[in-house]
C-alpha cells in the first residue's frame, strides 16, 4: 500500500495517548535528561507554522535522548494568566476561564497532532487553584524571608527578630530599604507589634512600597517596560503615563550579584548573558551626599528628612567638575526643593515626562529637556554653589535617582550645560570640549581639582573616597543598575495575592487557607472609584472584617518556578517532593525566546536561587542549557491595485510583473490562496467581495502576486495554519520541513512551496520497504559493503548533527541517505531496521509503523537503543578505478586497495572488455596509482 499519512499518524497518536507511551517515573537505573520548552499563552489564534519550531527541536532531542537510554522528562503545559483573556473578558463579559479552557483545548488538539513526546501526566497550568495555590505559597515564603549578606542567602525573617531581640541593628547586614531605623534591642522591645511590623516590612524580600510604575487607564492596569512603547501599551495601543503607586515588590536586588556569577556557569547564548549583564549593570564607584542650600535653615525647607541630596557615580575622580544636580522628575525631593517661581514650569515638565515610558526615557539621546528647580546644593569637596534640575534621562528607580552633571567629562552632560548656559570646568588638561575619552590613568592629568591633582587615576579615586569618608559626605560603593521587580498588577486574570490588611499593615493568611481563589465579579474592569477589578468582589474580606490585597500577580509569577512543579504534579503537600527535585534536580535542555531574557529568564533564576535558600534544591541555576530558537517569518503576498489621479483606487489588478505600467497601491492577499505565488482568483473574490467584478490584467493568463517577508501576523494575511499543512501532507512532513528551513537558532522566512520536496522524500522512504506493488517487502540477506557504508555515515551524521543541534543538516543527509539505499535497491531488513530508528525522532509516526510492520513490538521503537555506530564500514578497502587506454577512459574497475602494482595490472589485463580495446598487442607500459587510476599505454 502507498504511504497513507493520514491512517499512520492518526493510529499512532492514538497509541501514544492510549498506553501513555511517554508517561515517565523518576529511575535511579537510568541517567536523566530533562528537556523543556518555554510553555505557550494559549492565544485564542491557536498556533500558526512558527510556533513548533522550538518545540519540534525539543522533541526530536528528547526522542534521541530515549534511544541513547536515557530517562526523559519532556512535559507541557500552559502559562494560562494574562491579560487577553482578560481584556475579551471585559469585551464581552465573558470570564476569562472560559475563554482560556476553550483556547488550551484548540492548542492541546493542535499540538498532538504534530505527534510531540510530551508526558501529559503532567501537564500544569498557572490559572489551574491547585498550581497557583504553590505560587502563592513562594510569594508567602519570600514574605517570611530577608537576605543575610553576612551568609550571602535568604533567611527565615525570625533570624532577624532574634538578632534585633540579641542586639539591635547592630551587625546587622541586610538588603533593605535606605530609612531602616538604628535600633538598640530596647528599642525594638518597646515597639508595638504594628510598628514592629512596619520596621519589618523594610526587610522582607516582598514588600509594599511607592513605586513609580507605566500607569494604562484605558487597560487599567501597570504595565512592564516590556509591554510599552513609545508611550504606548504594545496591546491596543492605549497612552500609557509614569505614575506613583503604592506596588508590591520584590527584592531582586540582594541576588545581583549572585544573578551575575551565575552566568559564567551556565551554557547559554552568549547574547542573552550579555544582556542580562547590563540589565544588572554592576558599576564600582562612590556614594557621594551633596548638602541642600538652605536645610534646616529656610522655613520651606523645614519637613526634609535629610539635608542632602545623595548621588552615586563612577567617576568620583570628576567631582570638581561638577557645574550642577539633576534629579529624576519623581524624586521624593522635587516638590519641596522647587521654589514658588519655578513650580509652574517643574510641573509641567513632570507632566510631560508621564507621558514617556522608562524605556524611551533611557533611549532618548537626540532631544536636551530639563527645568531648574530653583534650589542649589553644595559640592562636598570644593564648597561650590551648584543648581538643582531636573531631567527625565534620570529615573527615580535607578541609583538614587539623582547624577551629577560634568559636562567636560560627559557628552550628554556636555550638551545639557552647553543648551542652558551652565559652567563647564576643565578637570583634564587633556580634553577638548568634546574630547570625554581622554585618558584619566595617567599621572598629572587633573587640573582645577584640588588635592588631586598630579595624581593617578587610582590615587585619586582613593584620596577622595577617603576624604569623603572622613568628613562623612560619602564613601565607596559598588552599585547595581536592576531596580527591585514591581510585582503587583490591577488586573483580575492573575494570582490573588494571600495578603490582608490590617491597621493599614500588609499580613499573610495563613497557609492552610491556600489556594485563596479568585472571586466572582460582575465586571472584569476597575471600579468607578479607581481599584482594581478585585475590588469588585461582593462580601470579599479576610474573616468576614479585613480588605483582601486587590492587586494580582504579574505574568512572570506562575513562570518562575513551573519546571519544579512539572517534577511532581500531582503533589498536594508541597509544591514537588524532595525525591523528585534530588531526581531531575535542574532542566538540561531549555528552548524558548531570547526576547525573554530580562523577563522571565532572569525571574526565574531569582526564584530558583530563593528556593535554593530555603533548602528545597541543591541547583544554583534552573537551566544549564539554553537554546533560542529564530523566529519563522511570514511569506506576505499582494496584489496590485490600479489607481487613478487623485490616488483611489479602482477596481482594476494587475499581475506584478505589469505593475510598473500602472499608478498602484498593494494589498495584502490570504496566502492560503496562493501556490507559486498564482493567485488562486476564485478564492481571492470569496476572500474580499468588493472585488468580485474586478478585471485582472494577467501575465501568461495567471495573477502573478508580490512577495515580502515580515512578521507572521493576522493582520497581514500570512498566518499559515500547521492543520492545513498536516491534512495535507502529514505531521512528519511537517516536523522536518521546520527543520530543514534552516539551522535552528536562526530567523527564516516560511515558504509553503518546498514542503513538497521532503513529502516526495518520505514516500520514497516508504518504498524502500515495499515492492513495486506497494505491498511489503524486505529480506533478510546480509548486507553489502555498499550499504553498510551508507546506514553508518547516516548514523553518525545524525548523531553528530543532533547531539551539537544542526537539525536541518541530518534532513538533508536523510535524503542522501535513502537516495544512496534506492539505487542499490536495498530492501535488507538489517539495514533497514536501524534507518527507521535513526529517523524516527525527526518522523516518528512512519517510523514507528515501519518498524511494526518489520515485527518488533507495536510502541516500542520510542524505547528501541539508537544503532551503534562502526567505523570500520567508513574504511575504505576498494576503490573504482577509471581504466584508460592511451589516456581515454574504457572502463571502472573496483580493486581492493590491499592490491600491488602486479596484482593491479593482472586483474586489469584479465578483463575481456580491455583485451578487445587491446587487439592483441602487448602494453608497453602500466600507469598505475593507487587510489587514483590505471592507465595502459600501447
Amino acid at each position: 500500500m502507498d504511504y497513507q499519512f493520514k491512517e499512520i499518524e492518526q493510529r499512532w497518536q492514538e497509541h501514544w495517548a492510549d498506553k501513555q507511551t511517554f508517561k515517565v517515573a523518576e529511575n535511579t537505573e537510568k541517567p536523566k535528561y530533562y528537556v523543556l520548552d518555554m510553555f505557550p499563552y494559549p492565544s485564542g489564534a491557536g498556533l500558526h507554522v512558527g510556533h513548533p519550531l522550538g518545540y519540534i527541536a525539543s522533541d526530536i532531542f528528547a526522542r534521541y535522548k530515549r534511544l541513547k537510554g536515557y530517562n526523559v522528562l519532556h512535559p507541557m503545559g500552559y502559562d494560562s494568566f494574562g491579560l487577553p483573556a482578560e481584556q475579551y473578558a471585559i469585551q464581552t463579559g465573558q470570564h476569562p476561564a472560559i475563554t482560556t479552557e476553550t483556547n488550551i483545548n484548540t492548542y492541546r488538539r493542535q499540538l498532538d497532532k504534530i505527534g510531540f513526546s510530551f508526558d501529559w501526566s503532567r501537564e500544569v497550568r498557572t490559572s489551574d487553584p491547585q498550581y497557583y495555590k504553590w505560587t502563592q505559597w513562594i510569594f508567602m515564603q519570600l514574605f517570611n524571608s530577608w537576605y543575610n549578606l553576612e551568609t550571602d542567602r535568604a533567611e527565615d525573617i525570625s533570624t532577624l527578630i532574634e538578632k534585633f531581640n540579641s542586639s539591635g541593628t547592630e551587625g546587622v547586614r541586610a538588603v533593605c530599604d535606605e530609612d531602616v531605623q538604628q535600633l538598640l534591642p530596647s528599642d525594638w522591645a518597646a515597639m508595638t507589634a504594628e510598628q514592629k511590623q512596619a520596621e519589618l516590612l523594610k526587610y522582607r524580600l516582598t514588600y509594599l512600597k511607592e513605586s513609580t510604575v507605566n500607569w494604562c487607564a484605558a487597560l487599567g492596569t501597570v504595565l512592564a517596560n516590556d509591554e510599552v512603547k513609545d508611550g504606548f501599551s504594545e496591546r491596543g495601543g492605549h497612552p500609557v503615563e509614569q505614575k506613583k503607586m503604592m506596588q508590591w515588590s520584590m527584592r531582586i536586588s540582594a541576588y545581583a550579584e549572585r544573578l551575575l556569577s551565575g552566568l559564567d556557569t551556565v551554557d547559554w547564548p552568549e547574547p542573552v548573558k550579555e544582556m542580562q549583564r547590563n540589565w544588572i549593570g554592576k558599576s564600582s564607584g562612590a556614594s557621594v551626599r551633596f548638602k541642600i542650600e538652605g536645610a534646616g535653615l529656610v522655613s520651606e525647607f523645614s519637613e526634609l528628612k535629610t539635608d542632602y541630596i545623595e548621588v552615586f557615580t563612577t567617576r568620583v575622580d570628576t567631582i570638581f567638575g561638577v557645574s550642577y544636580l539633576v534629579l529624576a522628575p519623581e524624586h521624593e525631593l522635587v516638590a519641596k526643593l522647587t521654589t514658588l517661581e519655578q513650580r509652574a514650569a517643574v510641573e509641567q515638565y513632570i507632566e510631560q515626562t508621564r507621558k514617556k515610558s522608562e524605556l524611551d526615557r533611557m533611549a532618548d539621546t537626540k532631544t536636551v529637556s530639563g527645568v531648574f528647580t530653583g534650589s542649589y546644593v553644595i559640592n562636598p569637596v570644593s564648597g561650590e554653589r551648584i543648581q538643582l534640575w531636573i531631567a527625565d534621562y534620570v529615573l527615580a528607580g535607578y541609583g538614587t535617582g539623582a547624577v551629577m552633571g560634568v559636562p567636560s567629562g560627559d557628552q550628554r552632560d556636555w550638551l545639557f550645560a552647553r543648551h542652558f548656559n551652565l559652567p563647564v570646568v576643565q578637570i583634564l588638561d587633556a580634553q577638548k570640549d568634546l574630547d570625554v575619552q581622554a585618558d584619566p590613568t595617567k599621572e598629572g592629568k587633573y587640573i582645577n581639582s584640588g588635592f588631586i591633582n598630579g595624581m593617578t587615576y587610582s590615587e585619586a579615586v582613593s584620596a577622595l573616597n577617603e576624604w569623603l569618608e572622613s568628613k562623612g559626605s560619602g564613601k565607596a560603593k559598588i552599585n547595581y543598575r536592576m531596580r527591585d521587580a514591581i510585582f503587583g498588577r490591577q488586573r483580575y486574570w492573575g494570582e490573588p495575592i494571600p495578603i490582608y490588611f490590617k491597621d493599614g499593615l500588609p499580613y499573610l493568611i495563613k497557609e492552610e487557607e491556600l489556594p485563596l481563589m479568585l472571586p466572582e465579579i460582575d465586571r472584569y474592569l476597575p471600579t468607578e472609584t479607581g481599584e482594581p477589578p478585585l475590588g469588585r468582589a461582593e462580601d470579599w474580606k479576610y474573616e468576614g472584617k479585613y480588605e483582601y490585597e486587590l492587586s494580582t500577580m504579574p505574568g512572570w509569577a506562575g513562570s518562575s518556578w513551573y519546571w519544579y512543579r512539572y517534577m511532581n504534579p500531582n503533589n498536594t503537600s508541597d509544591f514537588a517532593s524532595k525525591e523528585a527535585m534530588d531526581y531531575w534536580k535542574d532542566v538540561d535542555l531549555y528552548i524558548g525566546g531570547a526576547e525573554h531574557a530580562t523577563g522571565h529568564l532572569l525571574y526565574s533564576r531569582f526564584w530558583n536561587k530563593f528556593i535554593k535558600d530555603l533548602g528545597y534544591t541543591q541547583e544554583e541555576e534552573p537551566f544549564k542549557k539554553l537554546i533560542n530558537q529564530g523566529m519563522i517569518q511570514g511569506r506576505s503576498n499582494f496584489v496590485y491595485r490600479v489607481v487613478d489621479e487623485q490616488g483611489r483606487g479602482t477596481n482594476k489588478l494587475v499581475s506584478y510583473g505589469l505593475k510598473n505600467q500602472y499608478k498602484t497601491s498593494a494589498l495584502h492577499v490570504d496566502v492560503n490562496i496562493v501556490e507559486n505565488d498564482i493567485l488562486n482568483i476564485a478564492a481571492f473574490k470569496a476572500f474580499r467581495p468588493e472585488f468580485e467584478e474586478a478585471e485582472f490584467v494577467m501575465e501568461n493568463g495567471k495573477y502573478v502576486c508580490g512577495v515580502e517577508v515580515e512578521k507572521m501576523s493576522k493582520s497581514k494575511f500570512n498566518v499559515v495554519n500547521p492543520d492545513l499543512l498536516i491534512e495535507n501532507y502529514g505531521a512528519d512532513t511537517l516536523r522536518m520541513y521546520e527543520m530543514f528551513l534552516g539551522p535552528l537558532e536562526q530567523s527564516k522566512p516560511w515558504n509553503t512551496n518546498g514542503i513538497e520536496g521532503v513529502f516526495k522524500f518520505l514516500r520514497k522512504f516508504w518504498r524502500l520497504f515495499h515492492n513495486e506493488a506497494w505491498e511489503f517487502q524486505v529480506s533478510s540477506d546480509e548486507p553489502t559493503k555498499a550499504e553498510l557504508k551508507s546506514l553508518h555515515k547516516i548514523i553518525k551524521k545524525v548523531q553528530d548533527d543532533i547531539e551539537r543541534f544542526s537539525f536541518n543538516t541530518s534532513v538533508s543527509s536523510f535524503m542522501i541517505a535513502v537516495n544512496e539505499l534506492t539505487e542499490l535497491k536495498c530492501n535488507k531488513s538489517a539495514i533497514l531496521k536501524d534507518l527507521v530508528v535513526v529517523l524516527s525522532p525527526y518522523a516518528p509516526h512512519i517510523c514507528e509503523e515501519l518498524w511494526t510492520l518489520l515485527g518488533y513490538e507495536a510502541g516500542s521503537l520510542s524505547y528501541a537503543p539508537y544503532p551503534e555506530f562502526k567505523p570500520e564500514h567508513l574504511v575504505e578497502d576498494e576503490f573504482s578505478y577509471p581504466i584508460s587506454i592511451n589516456g581515454k577512459t574504457r572502463m571502472n574497475l573496483n580493486l581492493s586497495l590491499t592490491l600491488e602494482q602486479s596484482e593491479v595490472e593482472a586483474a586489469v589485463l584479465g578483463q575481456s572488455q580491455i583485451q578487445s580495446y587491446l587487439e592483441g598487442k602487448a602494453p608497453k607500459k602500466i600507469v598505475f596509482v593507487k587510489g587514483r587510476i590505471i592507465n595502459i599505454v600501447v
